[in-house]
């Protein structure tokens, strides 16, 4: 009886370790409540892109110095990371990153991208382009929002400058605090978005 119920018990388990991120994960600040997204959502001005031609990425300083000799990607590492040792320059030599994009955990730091959610071309379509460089460069290093994640650096490469129309992460259980992450950071800097993208993030929000 007991290896009847184990096998049927499997699947299960499957299914919940594709859809829950693991709950040892660290999470930046300043994720919304559902209602909070909602409300910030919608907030947004829906409007399409503009200026992509004219993106360039250094238009976005990053990595800055947070603190003594370490700067923004450095900075994620220690706070993202289980027993993350540094050298005297705050480069990571050891600790493990779990990744909520895809539910990976890698020991070497250099398995570990750190994701700007809302990617800073995406950034410049929605209204940045009219920033000053300053404001360009807080939010390309922002810690106080939702807006950086260490995750694995394929997993970001492939998500490129996509929204969550084009892209979402592999775990549907983080779909959740995906959308309400993007929902703040977008509001906070007042960015715009596209019909396509807010009919993306409802659905996402419509896991929580």
């Amino acid at each position: 009886m007991k290896r009847v119920l184990v096998a049927l018990a499997a699947p299960f388990l499957l299914l919940a370790a594709v859809l829950a991120p693991s709950p040892a994960a660290a999470t930046p600040p300043g994720i919304p409540s559902l209602s909070t997204a909602q409300s910030q959502l919608a907030a947004l001005t829906v409007a399409a892109e503009a200026n992509a031609s004219t993106y360039d990425r250094d238009l976005f300083p990053h990595w800055i110095t947070i603190s003594g000799a370490c700067n923004t990607r450095e900075t994620v590492l220690k706070r993202d990371g289980s027993n993350v040792v540094t050298n005297s320059s705050c480069a990571a030599t050891s600790g493990s990153w779990y990744s909520p994009f895809d539910g990976a955990t890698w020991t070497a730091a250099s398995d570990v991208d750190i994701d700007h959610l809302v990617p800073l071309a995406e950034a410049w379509r929605s209204g940045a382009s009219a920033w000053t460089t300053s404001k360009r460069q807080s939010f390309a290093n922002d810690l106080s929002r939702p807006q950086l994640w260490a995750v694995t650096d394929n997993v970001n490469q492939a998500k490129g400058d996509k929204d969550p129309a084009a892209w979402k992460p592999s775990l549907t259980g983080f779909w959740c605090t995906y959308a309400k992450s993007w929902i703040a950071t977008k509001h906070y800097w007042g960015l715009k978005l596209q019909s396509s993208e807010k009919s993306a993030l409802t659905t996402m929000l419509g896991y929580c």
